[in-house]
């Protein structure tokens, strides 16, 4: 079974990088955005089960009797859709039952032109930020829409981000441009769990993973993953220059950097040396964590012909490694550790601290 950062790495290639590659090919700023990519986890069932869903998926079902509709438009609402409240306290004086049926017809009336205007917009699909009256539902039904509440702000901003609807503080039709757009909206089963998916894979601008694992622990380590995974394509994407991993970029530099210290006169070559040796330090952890004879390791590094020797894990030694680093995060990785060790040697006062207690009697 491939690691499950291998996975995942592999399905956002699939889903984001072609067409980021192709932009900068094309002269355009290919950016791939951390936040348009959205992790829902599922306790249960093994990792081998996750997918990429191109698209948006809520963690419960929806409120209607429809639950499935293709080629749908979209209407987001940020509020409730129930009849609005008056904003100072009102008395309604009723003197006989006519009066209570027929306060109650026009709530009804009006209501049923509201869902009526949204239906006859063609919008199949609407979404709520707030309550959904009992009235509004039954008219919702009546008229085969399908209703969705949302009651996180942030979820209904990336609905809209994945359907490109605007989300509507009034409650009536939506114009077409406010309007969002799925290929196809269903409400699915996984295990115990209902989930409603909104699924459009041309169009949309943002993608979920759907991480199974039979722990809550491994679901973690896989959601840490594709965070690593997302901003290492981040990266990529704003330089696409790598170069070689495993320890090998960390072994060439020590053998450039210690010529240098050869040819410098003084005490200057012995702080050159001990950079050396700090350069040695991550293939010579990299062979202790993989379990080889360091020492031997580093012996093997040292002695090879090949033009970029690294720690091979398959042959548990030295050799010609696939892996590559990316030359933007190695560097930024280089400047702070070189940006530290410098502000250490600057320090030239010593702050000596006090007993607590005051001074002594």
């Amino acid at each position: 079974k491939r690691p499950p950062k291998i996975l995942f790495m592999r399905w956002l290639r699939q889903s984001w990088v072609p067409s980021s590659m192709e932009q900068r090919a094309a002269g355009q700023n290919g950016k791939i955005s951390p936040s348009a990519v959205r992790v829902v986890k599922l306790l249960g069932s093994n990792v081998g089960e996750s997918q990429m869903i191109p698209g948006y998926v809520a963690l419960r079902g929806v409120e209607t009797l429809e639950t499935s509709a293709e080629k749908c438009k979209i209407a987001v609402f940020a509020c409730g859709i129930e009849a609005s409240s008056t904003e100072a306290k009102g008395t309604v004086l009723m003197k006989t039952a006519d009066d209570l049926k027929n306060y109650n017809r026009s709530e009804e009336r009006k209501m049923e032109e509201i869902i009526q205007g949204i239906a006859e917009s063609g919008v199949k699909v609407v979404v709520s930020g707030g309550t959904v009256s009992e009235m509004a539902m039954h008219f919702i039904d009546r008229y085969k829409l399908i209703c969705l509440k949302l009651g996180s702000k942030w979820e209904l901003r990336r609905l809209c981000q994945s359907t490109g609807a605007t989300a509507l503080v009034r409650l009536g039709p939506p114009t077409p441009d406010e309007m969002g757009f799925a290929e196809e909206v269903k409400q699915v089963t996984i295990g115990s769990r209902v989930l409603t998916m909104f699924v459009n894979p041309n169009e949309t601008k943002l993608a979920t993973l759907l991480l199974r694992a039979s722990t809550l622990s491994v679901l973690q380590d896989l959601e840490r993953a594709v965070d690593d995974g997302v901003h290492a394509l981040q990266q990529a994407c704003r330089d696409g220059r790598c170069v070689p991993g495993a320890g090998s970029a960390e072994f060439q530099l020590s053998k450039k950097i210690l010529e240098i210290a050869d040819l410098s006169p003084g005490l200057d070559q012995y702080s050159i040396r001990s950079f050396c040796k700090a350069l040695e330090i991550v293939p010579r952890t990299l062979a202790e964590t993989a379990g080889l004879d360091a020492p031997k390791t580093m012996a093997d590094l040292n002695c090879s012909t090949l033009e970029n020797p690294g720690i091979d894990l398959e042959s548990g030694g030295v050799g010609s490694s696939n892996v590559l680093d990316l030359l933007n995060t190695k560097t930024t990785a280089f400047r702070l550790a070189i940006d530290t060790a410098l502000t250490v040697l600057r320090i030239d006062q010593i702050i000596m601290s006090k007993r607590a207690g005051g001074p002594k009697q």
